[in-house]
């Protein structure tokens, strides 16, 4: 599909902002539903995948299952709000010993999982939006042995929403980034929020103590710092990564455990 395609710096296969943003992609919905909504945190339209089962409710590229994409860019970037609810994602590339193998990455495995072709990751994100970078080239290497050529196919499921799927031939930094690219706005939440000064307490003299000249009075100050934090995703192998920050592994710890699945979601997936 891109193999006769120029491909360097930013490739993008999903933009949710446009006439047509599924137009190289096919979607498959059972007990779910794939639509475009506005996102308040961002204030722009976003791609939104919601189903009960998160095998059942998908969308896939390219269009044609029997096609390849044919992307050689080895990083792989989703721009994806939290949901917290079961979701995972399918990226199936090939080697340079022209094995087809498939990384799959969820919210609800809990180990890595490496077999002779496909490798199953857990995934930890943050509240809100998250920017995921998984490295291709670097997976393929360390769980096979071998050489990254090209991602074949890439399957997102329920349940999440995508404001951004795109490859890039290196990772970039935020102000190397068009605006495009960039997660603009922030959630309510995490906003900076106003600083407030509680006025000065007026205290009258004591009648006891009327000759006694009071001292001054302390200002309290209440301060709200936001939380802008940088979270590394740990997937129990390579680097990937999102922008949040240290404190994630206690902040993820309090998250509230997905829903709408049943206890065999990951055997029926499999």
């Amino acid at each position: 599909m891109y193999r006769a395609s120029y491909q360097k710096g930013f490739l993008t296969i999903l933009y949710s902002v446009g006439s047509s943003p599924l137009d190289n992609w096919s979607t498959f919905t059972k007990n779910g539903y794939i639509k475009r909504i506005y996102d308040e945190d961002i204030k722009s339209l976003v791609l939104e995948i919601m189903g009960s089962n998160v095998s059942t409710t998908f969308i896939h590229c390219p269009s044609d299952c029997k096609a390849e994409l044919g992307i050689k860019l080895p990083f792989l970037v989703l721009l994806i709000k939290n949901m917290h609810k079961y979701f995972c994602f399918e990226v199936k590339i090939q080697d340079d010993q022209r094995f087809m193998r498939r990384f799959r990455v969820s919210n609800f495995q809990s180990k890595t999982s490496v077999k002779p072709f496909c490798t199953a990751m857990p995934m930890g994100m943050s509240p809100g939006w998250n920017q995921i970078q998984f490295n291709l080239a670097d997976f393929t290497r360390r769980a096979y042995g071998s050489n990254y050529l090209e991602t074949v196919s890439l399957q997102v499921h329920a349940n999440v929403r995508i404001r951004r799927i795109y490859f890039t031939d290196k990772l970039y930094t935020e102000a190397e980034l068009p605006n495009d690219y960039k997660l603009l706005g922030k959630p309510k939440d995490l906003k900076k929020e106003k600083q407030f000064k509680a006025p000065p307490a007026a205290r009258p003299p004591s009648p006891l103590n009327t000759g006694r000249s009071e001292g001054p009075t302390k200002q309290v100050e209440m301060e709200t710092t936001a939380l802008e934090t940088e979270t590394e995703i740990d997937t129990g192998g390579p680097d990937m990564k999102t922008d949040a920050g240290p404190e994630v592994e206690s902040a993820a710890a309090t998250n509230e455990e997905p829903g709408g699945q049943t206890e065999a979601t990951e055997d029926a997936y499999y």
